[in-house]
């Protein structure tokens, strides 16, 4: 009886991480890398999502968190129109 549980339970748990990693690898369905220049200073970074438009917040959201400092200027920060967006096509 205590064999048969402990198999079920490890059965489970295979389970539940590959329906984790499968979940997770299906959201990304595009990446975008996208410049900003805010307050004389510029950056570039990569972000993946769900779609472009997701994509593109995600880069934005990154680069602006390394150049704004606080809440007000990384509101406006990320609503800065970006220099510069590259979105290449599905993610892999």
């Amino acid at each position: 009886m205590k064999r048969s549980v402990t198999w079920i339970v490890l059965v489970g748990v295979v389970l539940l991480i590959a329906m984790l990693i499968y979940g997770s690898t299906r959201l990304v369905q595009a990446e975008c890398e996208v410049c900003v220049e805010f307050r004389g200073q510029s950056q570039c970074r990569r972000g993946s999502g769900a779609d472009q438009a997701e994509a593109r917040r995600a880069a934005q959201r990154s680069a602006c968190a390394v150049m704004a400092s606080g809440m007000n200027a990384s509101i406006a920060c990320q609503n800065v129109r970006p220099k510069s967006v590259q979105c290449p096509g599905p993610a892999r």
